[in-house]
This record gives C-alpha cells, sequence and structure tokens, in this order.
C-alpha cells in the first residue's frame, strides 16, 4: 500500500466521522455519545448476549462494561444471568429503552435522507453505489484469519456447513465418508468476521512433496469480497513457509466458482492423482520461491 492511498483513507474517516456526527457528545440530539447510540440499537427490540453484542461491534470487555453501564444507569437496559448458562449475560431494552431505540432508528432515518437531500438524482445514485463498493471492502477488511485445529470447533462448524453445501450442489449428494475426513489435514485455516467463522481452507502436508489443498469454504454471505483468493493465497503461503513447492487440489464440476478462483490463480489442469470419487478436475501450481 502506498502513503497516498493511507493518507485517502484518513481523510475519507475524518469527513464521514464529521457528517454523522461522531465527534458531538449528543449523538443525533439524544443526550449520549455515539458509542452508546451504537450499542443501543444494535441490542435491539429482541435483545441479545453480550459476548455476541461484543463480536459484532469489535468492543474489548471494558469498553462494552462501561457502555452498558451507562445504559443500565439511564434506565435503557437490564443486564441478567443467561437461563441456560450462568456465564451468558443476556441484555434487553427496557420500556424506556425501546422508546428511546425507536427515536434512534427514526433520527437515523432523517440524518441519511439529510445526506442525499443536498444532492441531485445523479449524484445520490453515485454515493449509493459508491457506499455500497466502501461497504463491501470494508466488510472485507474486517475479515481476519487464523491457523486453528482441524478439530476445533470453529473447524468443524465451516467444515459442517461446506459438507451441507456439496451435498446440495453435487449430482449425486455428498458422503463425507467417501473423502478424506476433514481433521487428518496438517493446517487448517480459519477465517472470521465479527468472531463468527466465515470460511476455511487446510492442507495435507507431504515431505518433500506437493502440499495437498482441500476443504475450502467461504459462506454465501461472504462471496464477492475477494476472501476465497485471500483465502487460496494464505494457504499457498502457508504451504511455502512448510515447505512445500507445488500445491495440487481437485474439485467437482459443479463448484464453478471455484474453478474460475483455481485457474486465474496460476493453477492448471493436470491428470488425476488420486481417486478422489467426487473430482473431475485435478490442479496443481508450482509456488514462486
Amino acid at each position: 500500500m502506498s502513503d497516498a492511498q493511507i493518507a485517502q483513507v484518513r481523510r475519507f474517516n475524518r469527513i464521514a466521522g464529521e457528517r454523522i456526527g461522531a465527534l458531538q457528545g449528543d449523538f443525533l440530539g439524544l443526550r449520549r455519545p455515539i458509542g452508546e447510540a451504537r450499542l443501543l440499537w444494535e441490542v435491539g427490540l429482541d435483545g441479545g448476549d453480550v459476548r455476541d453484542l461484543r463480536a459484532r461491534l469489535g468492543l474489548d470487555s471494558g469498553y462494552a462494561s462501561r457502555l452498558l453501564r451507562a445504559l443500565e444507569d439511564d434506565g435503557l437496559v437490564t443486564v441478567e444471568v443467561g437461563a441456560g448458562d450462568a456465564r451468558v449475560r443476556r441484555v434487553a431494552l427496557t420500556a424506556r429503552g425501546r422508546r428511546e431505540w425507536r427515536e434512534l432508528e427514526s433520527r437515523s432515518d432523517d440524518l441519511a435522507s439529510s445526506v442525499l437531500a443536498p444532492l441531485n438524482d445523479r449524484q445520490r445514485g453515485q454515493l449509493v453505489d459508491a457506499m455500497v463498493t466502501v461497504e463491501r471492502l470494508l466488510t472485507a477488511s474486517m475479515i481476519a484469519t487464523e491457523v486453528v485445529s482441524s478439530r476445533s470447533a470453529d473447524a468443524r462448524y465451516c467444515i459442517n456447513e461446506y459438507f451441507l453445501e456439496l451435498n446440495a450442489r453435487f449430482d449425486t449428494g455428498f458422503d463425507p465418508a467417501r473423502s478424506m475426513p476433514a481433521d487428518s489435514l496438517d493446517v487448517f485455516l480459519v477465517a472470521r468476521l465479527r468472531g463468527k467463522p466465515v470460511g476455511c481452507g487446510g492442507l495435507k502436508l507431504r515431505v518433500r512433496g506437493p502440499a495437498y489443498l482441500k476443504r475450502m469454504w467461504v459462506s454465501a454471505e461472504l462471496r464477492g469480497v475477494g476472501l476465497g483468493r485471500r483465502l487460496l493465497h494464505e494457504l499457498e503461503d502457508l504451504a511455502r513457509a512448510n515447505g512445500a513447492r507445488v500445491v495440487q487440489l481437485e474439485t467437482n464440476r459443479s463448484l464453478v466458482e471455484a474453478i474460475a478462483l483455481y485457474r486465474s490463480g496460476g493453477y492448471r489442469e493436470v491428470e488425476p492423482f488420486n481417486d478422489e470419487p467426487y473430482a473431475h478436475h485435478w490442479f496443481e501450481k508450482r509456488l514462486p520461491k
């Protein structure tokens, strides 16, 4: 990234913060700062678990506790121990909190209208289209990846979601018992957004041989933000770090998006190198030194 790109991001952050009133102590005229207002809105009419709220908003436990205490002191929320698990704390809006939530919702609509009102139709379209792009790219930038055990809860969640999709998309369905067990992979990479697993991929390493890439999956709601390509590149880096000079993989003909990704990523189709029952295409890529 360049210095000019960093400077532009900082300029955008400043003007966006100014336009939405982030610097004001009474966000939207509700006599509370933006952090409290944002948390109140996120709790919503259905309430939520403190842990989930923290993950969705990217808050550390200390700051989240201070915000919740302020909302409690104002009589807007209650925080109670979860019925099924004493470790879980549940947040709910009071009657007063629900009234303020609805007022916050109304004033947020008014703020959005005030952003668009001074612009003509063409400018409004340009701004909204640009916001769609910015939202998509900012979401991509919030995704974090981590190498975990293939037996971890997040890994099992991703693999289960992946197998469900394969079963729905393959002409013959998908039986995991006929394919390589996911927990036999030596390296397993998980991608998370706001703490929730949204993608994965694994490697089977071979001594002085090609690395075998398997079980790469991206949640349907995150497709189109470049996560698949990012996972592929990071898995290649992990293969190289473990001494591999070649990555091999195979895929089913119904996974047309994956086939396009591999081909655009420099993989070339080769003769079958295993007897994977669900494979129609076998690919290989030599990694740069």
